[in-house]
């Protein structure tokens, strides 16, 4: 899965899942051109930053513009903080859509006349919450859904020359865990309900990344692939009060 010389963009690509992303198509021999609002803390080595905020439509047309190829957008940036729909006003949740829905779609046009001459690939981040009611994040699971939808939509449209795919992503380990998990402890507790054992890396996350964007995915496309660990634990195998040796 070697892609030697191949410019790629990854959306967000400055810490957490994203900067997984990044590093392992550095490793994987692609020039690497990360872009997001703030620089990395910490550099990522033989990585890019470039300064962008994917929700401006204009400064994302003319990032694109500036650079002479592209041949995969990885649509990564995206987030939402966790609340109720109730305790947050009608704006934020727009916002949280803009993030992770429509600024991917003005990425993903801005980017299409590079993939398009590359016969590239676009692979964007989905998420679990997407697939299952996610209170406390329901815009956010909303725009991953229709994230999904767009996503194959696309790989109809722009085929035969772009390909388009989707990374499903349940929990991961990041610096952020805490903010969503709790503490150690949390963390481990939240870690037995996924049938592996524990949360993804971001390596994880990135792995599956390069395999979709590679040619050894070179006929999957309108794809979704699941990198959750096996999923959830279906809550009532702990209720079950029967004999489980039967």
């Amino acid at each position: 899965m070697e892609l030697n010389g191949r410019v790629v963009v990854v959306t967000g690509g400055t810490r957490g899942v994203g900067a997984g992303i990044a590093s392992s198509f550095a490793a994987a021999g692609a020039e690497v051109v990360v872009c997001a609002r703030r620089p990395p803390e910490v550099p990522l080595p033989k990585v890019e930053f470039a300064p962008l905020d994917v929700r401006d439509a204009d400064a994302v047309r003319q990032f694109f513009v500036e650079l002479p190829r592209v041949d995969v957008l990885v649509n990564n940036a995206g987030g939402a903080p966790y609340r109720m729909l109730a305790d947050m006003e009608p704006e934020r949740h727009v916002r949280v859509l803009e993030l992770n829905l429509l600024a991917p779609l003005t990425v993903s046009l801005a980017a299409y006349e590079h993939l398009k001459r590359a016969r590239g690939s676009i692979v964007m981040i989905g998420s679990v919450s997407g697939g299952r009611p996610s209170p406390g994040a329901a815009a956010y699971g909303a725009a991953k859904a229709g994230l999904e939808n767009l996503a194959r939509s696309m790989a109809v449209e722009w085929a035969p020359e772009v390909r388009v795919n989707t990374l499903v992503v349940g929990m991961v380990a990041t610096e952020r865990s805490h903010l969503y998990y709790g503490d150690e402890e949390g963390i481990a507790a939240v870690s037995r309900t996924v049938p592996l054992g524990r949360l993804a890396e971001p390596s994880d996350v990135g792995a599956a990344a390069v395999f979709l964007a590679s040619d050894a995915a070179a006929y999957i496309s309108g794809a979704s692939l699941l990198v959750h660990g096996g999923g959830e634990r279906p809550a009532f195998l702990d209720a079950v009060t029967v004999n489980k040796e039967t």
